[in-house]
């Protein structure tokens, strides 16, 4: 039997863009014509984009994505295309179209609702409940869609139906450890059923999620053909033999540098470019203070935008030290920034002296520290404003667990590239970033080897308040990933009394989380929309 050819659109389909996913959904076609393919994949809820959220509430919007998967079924001439869209009769369903011969010619809903994490399906779509399977240049594909390859039944059921081949059309958010959990899952799936797999997935940003594409090809042995590169748009070409059920990658890029550091560096990049350019802002400018975290959010802001489109702004006062200066100095030169120094210390003493009367027989304590970080709030919202630049906060998730961190202060901002990464992962990725330099460092290395300090008082260091950095990312990832009790923290050989006070603060903290700007969702385990905790609440 003659081999099957597909092509694989791993592309970025934004949310609520009806009408330009379905021009680009065209578009591939036509390129999966010429390249001679016979199916071609799209992701999960194509038209829609994934996940539209409420939109999936609105009748007109499910119009519009009806309307457009009907246009693109009438131009199919030859060609089958698999398309996600929200399908509503009555009910609305996450499905996918079959388009072929000039209309629709199948339809296969999602059968598995996946309701955690940060998955809501269950609060918008109906389960399917029937197998799809069509026939396609003699070969028996079976039709699947994101979270039902993770189960074993749907798979199964369409290889009691006669499948041969199994293609999963998906968006599903990367995290730092999914792509492992894919490959075991997949490899699992095809030596259960003997198919192979064709997995195909979304990629891009959307708000605090991003989907790494990471295509992958699965042989019915369970055997991995080929696996795409991560946050990169391709059109990926595929063969498929049904007398061996193998599957053959035709000219896939290769992942560059594919270590955990170079992934990560690029998820944040993609984060921060889709969320800026999706959201039609000009540029974006942050606060650069000589210190580890705002030096890497600079970098990673130059990779995704281009120097041109970013500001940093340096605002000393009497406790910003020397090595500050020069820091951030040095970087915005490198880099070739916009930059600008501007000194707050005399709006600060004006801060101090408006309220000195009401401050009368208290004091100095963290009050005045935390006004030090308000007044740059206050200019950076400014120039914000001003410029229609789009602010970044720049803090990290080990600060945001604890709270250390100033609301309406160093919080300020529309968008936290590096809320849900630990500090010891900003070293790291500091240090990897450097390495790709080719020669002159993105982060100064002073910046990188100084003790960190937020510099609101003299001689200031982090570590006057918290434990080290790799003690307290140890207790915070036990406790926030892996949900371990505190007993069992102990147990695992920390410090009781670090523990408990870890623990606290971190419990104590989220109403300043629920007032943080979103960022991008990259552990197992982010604050926000996947881990919800309440604000009161007597459990300790």
């Amino acid at each position: 039997m003659a081999v099957l050819r597909l092509a694989l659109a791993q592309h970025d389909f934004p949310v609520g863009a009806v009408a330009a996913n379905a021009a680009k959904v065209g578009d591939l076609m036509a390129q999966a014509r010429s390249g001679g393919a016979e199916l071609v994949l799209f992701p999960e809820l194509t038209l829609s984009g994934y996940p539209p959220e409420d939109l999936l509430l609105r009748p007109s919007f499910l119009a519009a994505c009806q309307q457009e998967l009907e246009a693109l079924a009438a131009g199919t001439n030859g060609l089958a295309a698999l398309v996600g869209f929200p399908h509503s009769e009555g009910e609305v369903f996450n499905a996918a179209a079959l388009l072929r011969d000039g209309r629709i010619a199948q339809i296969a809903h999602k059968q598995a609702l996946p309701n955690y994490g940060v998955f809501d399906d269950k609060r918008y779509f109906r389960p399917g409940h029937a197998s799809a399977v069509t026939t396609l240049a003699g070969v028996r594909i079976g039709l699947l869609i994101c979270e039902d390859v993770w189960r074993p039944e749907p798979a199964a059921a369409v290889a009691r139906a006669g499948a041969e081949l199994i293609v999963v059309i998906n968006a599903s958010p990367w995290d730092d450890a999914k792509q492992a959990e894919r490959e075991a899952v997949l490899v699992a799936r095809a030596q259960e059923t003997g198919c192979a797999l064709v997995y195909l997935n979304l990629v891009g940003g959307q708000d605090e999620v991003v989907y790494d594409g990471g295509s992958l090809l699965v042989n019915g042995d369970g055997t991995i053909a080929a696996r795409a590169p991560a946050f990169v748009d391709a059109l990926l070409w595929a063969e498929f033999d049904p007398d061996t059920r193998t599957l053959h990658a035709d000219g896939w890029p290769v992942q560059d540098d594919a270590c955990s550091e170079a992934v990560l560096y690029a998820a944040l990049v993609r984060g921060i470019r889709d969320y800026i350019d999706k959201n039609g802002f000009p540029g974006v400018l942050l606060g650069l203070s000589g210190g580890i975290d705002s030096a890497l959010t600079l970098a990673l802001a130059v990779d995704a935008l281009g120097a041109g489109r970013v500001t940093a702004v340096m605002m000393p006062t009497r406790h910003t030290s020397q090595l500050s200066l020069d820091g951030a100095r040095v970087q915005a030169e490198r880099l070739g920034v916009d930059y600008h120094v501007i000194d707050i210390e005399p709006t600060y003493r004006s801060f101090l002296g408006a309220l000195a009367p009401a401050f009368a027989g208290k004091g100095a304590d963290t009050t005045e520290e935390n006004l030090q970080s308000r007044t740059r709030g206050v200019m950076l919202m400014a120039l914000s404003n001003k410029h229609g630049k789009l602010l970044l906060a720049t803090g990290n998730k080990s600060e945001m667990a604890v709270g250390y961190c100033t609301l309406y202060g160093d919080m300020c901002g529309a968008y936290a590239p590096l809320k849900d990464v630990y500090k010891t992962a900003v070293y790291r990725l500091a240090r990897w970033r450097n390495a790709q330099a080719g020669g002159e460092e993105a982060i100064p290395v002073a910046v990188i080897d100084r003790p960190p300090s937020a510099e609101l008082r003299d001689n200031q260091t982090d570590q006057d308040s918290l434990p080290p950095y790799e003690v307290l990312d140890a207790i915070l990832e036990r406790f926030i990933e892996r949900e371990q009790s505190q007993a069992e923290i102990i147990a695992a050989g920390f410090a009781a009394d670090v523990v408990h006070r870890v623990v606290r603060l971190v419990l104590v903290n989220e109403f300043k989380r629920r007032q943080s700007a979103p960022g991008p969702r990259v552990t197992t385990r982010a604050f926000g929309r996947e881990r919800r905790y309440p604000i009161t609440s007597g459990w300790h």
